[in-house]
């Protein structure tokens, strides 16, 4: 399939570029596809050609801590806390494990690979003296979650939030989506979230009260191409967290606590990963279905 032309420059785009070109923040469709709401036919004539484009970063094998920060809160503002957080082992996650820990909070890192989690535990042990936990957990079996809680709850005697990180992800187009791929990324992300968020309340929140924060996107409000698997997904964290607030957020059993709280968080782009990257100038070349830090994504 021949790619759009840019009035600006000579020649056609890339063939590989298939359904999107990209100008500042918003997205571009060819002709021949089905356009996103809003989104124009062809590349308006100030939109760069590709090799004018900002070179993003190489995708990282392993997260680094930071070698410097700047406290923005107290130091200590989530001193002795603890937090149990899936998808830990790197990105996001890691980075939510690392400013929390710097914060005085002390941490469970949950992922499928526990060798991952552990050599991102001894990471973060070392940059904040806070201690970390590395556990091995599929968000997709709760047996396996309820394992994974009572360890924390073991270790540590409580848990005071939960961060549900773990998502799959790839690029592809709606026309090449498998039947189990598509499945594969709703039950990471959506029935994911509802597993661990089940069991942590079962186990602590119901009686002790505690924070639920889901990561989430922004990828079903912008008709964004080559993600109707992860658009869905998000979309139905998103909507699950009225009702959940309604299940779990009054008081529990205990007069001493406030009941659970559920927030939704949907972070900045993020460069220099695995799959999608979600920075508004994302490479031409469309990705093939690739492992995420979490679970694999069969065809």
């Amino acid at each position: 399939m021949g790619g759009a032309r840019n009035p600006g420059a000579s020649g056609a785009w890339p063939a590989g570029l298939q359904s999107w070109l990209v100008e500042g923040g918003g997205l571009v469709a060819s002709s021949s596809e089905p356009r996103g709401f809003g989104f124009p036919a062809t590349c308006p004539a100030n939109c760069p050609a590709p090799s004018a484009m900002a070179q993003l970063p190489p995708d990282v094998e392993e997260d680094e801590c930071l070698p410097e920060y700047r406290y923005l809160f107290c130091p200590d503002l989530l001193q002795d806390k603890v937090a149990f957080i899936t998808g830990g082992g790197s990105g996001i996650g890691f980075r939510i494990a690392e400013i929390f820990m710097r914060h005085g909070c002390h941490t469970v890192i949950a992922s499928r690979s526990l060798l991952r989690v552990s050599m991102a535990a001894k990471k973060l042990i070392a940059a904040t003296g806070r201690q970390c936990l590395p556990l091995s957990m599929d968000v997709r079996a709760p047996p396996a979650i309820m394992t994974a809680v009572d360890q924390a709850l073991k270790e540590f005697g409580k848990i005071d939030i939960l961060i549900n990180g773990a998502a799959g992800n790839f690029l592809c187009p709606a026309s090449a989506l498998s039947f189990n791929a598509f499945r594969t990324v709703v039950d990471i992300d959506t029935i994911g979230t509802f597993n661990v968020s089940r069991v942590l309340y079962e186990k602590f929140f119901r009686d002790h009260g505690g924070v639920i924060v889901n990561i989430t996107a922004t990828l079903n409000l912008r008709g964004q191409v080559l993600q109707v698997h992860a658009g869905s997904a998000k979309a139905a964290v998103g909507m699950g967290n009225p009702f959940g607030l309604s299940t779990w957020a009054p008081r529990g059993s205990s007069p001493d606590h406030p009941g659970s709280h559920i927030l939704q968080v949907i972070p900045s782009p993020v460069v220099g990963r695995k799959g999608p990257s979600l920075d508004p100038r994302p490479t031409l070349t469309p990705k093939p279905l690739q492992e995420t830090e979490q679970q694999p994504l069969l065809p």
